[in-house]
């Protein structure tokens, strides 16, 4: 064999080669992506289900587009700033998901009347792409007699309810009489990131406000401000009433700070008045 038919063997065993990591790694890539949506129709049990609702806590939810029932287009990207609730149902469900979204309708309520029904968003989102049009939507609305202003109900096509599930940790699969889904509610923070999950479809409405508190007032808010200091005292002083089923300002909590506050300062102007006494009785022997 001369040097130029090896040279050019050569050449053509080097394009083979790239070729085939080419396809390697092009077939990485349709797995991948394969991989994004397959929660959706792989086989699971409500344990592996809710592992992986779990693992997207901390996940950037996309800013995808959607339709709201009055066919608007709108993205997720427009209701940053603030806490998002979510759930994703389907409107031909008789059980699960009307009892999900009655139960979130009283928690919203009574989140919006101890924290303001301006301080955070919900959204209903149909992940039954063929029926749950804007006008099904909105039907699905009215019959739950959900008229809050700041609670949409949205709709959208297949490849992004899938992303949307995906970001969200939320899986579903067709069955004989419907879908089969987790019964979830995710909690959103202001930027976009998947902050708490709520499961089951009768959670107590502390489930919901909790986390929303956490959110608006900040555990780890700043207390150099004259605002960061009200928040605080927001944040632990707004508790829950389960007779009322309401969230009440707590003064009790108030008064026993101010109440122990005045104690620490009179057993310490106690002992500061006794030492300088004594220090003084010692001078003057």
């Amino acid at each position: 064999m001369s040097g130029r038919q090896a040279f050019l063997l050569l050449i053509v065993a080097f394009a083979a080669v790239l070729a085939a990591n080419g396809m390697s790694l092009a077939e990485g890539k349709i797995n991948s992506e394969a991989a994004r949506t397959l929660p959706a129709a792989r086989t699971w049990d409500m344990e592996s289900a809710q592992a992986f609702s779990q693992a997207a806590i901390g996940n950037q939810v996309r800013p995808l587009l959607f339709r709201n029932r009055r066919g608007r287009e709108v993205r997720l990207a427009d209701f940053r700033g603030k806490p998002v609730i979510v759930n994703l149902v389907y409107t031909a469900c008789t059980n699960s998901c009307s009892v999900i979204v009655e139960i979130l309708h009283r928690s919203v309520v009574i989140a919006q009347d101890a924290l303001g029904g301006d301080k955070f968003t919900v959204l209903t989102v149909g992940f039954d792409t063929r029926n749950d049009t804007p006008a099904r939507m909105r039907a699905f609305a009215t019959s739950r007699s959900i008229r809050l202003a700041n609670w949409h109900f949205l709709s959208a096509d297949q490849a992004t309810i899938d992303r949307l599930a995906n970001d969200l940790g939320f899986m579903y699969r067709a069955s004989a009489g419907g879908f089969e889904h987790l019964a979830q509610t995710t909690i959103i923070d202001s930027k976009g990131k998947v902050y708490r999950q709520i499961y089951g479809g009768d959670f107590w409405p502390p489930a919901v406000v909790e986390p929303l508190k956490d959110l608006i007032y900040g555990r780890r808010g700043n207390l150099a401000s004259v605002s960061g200091i009200i928040n605080r005292i927001r944040l632990f002083c707004t508790v829950y009433s389960s007779g009322g089923e309401r969230y009440r300002f707590d003064y009790g909590i108030f008064v026993a700070l101010i109440v122990g506050f005045m104690c620490l300062g009179t057993v310490g102007f106690v002992l500061v008045r006794a030492g300088i006494r004594a220090f003084s009785s010692h001078r003057l022997a």
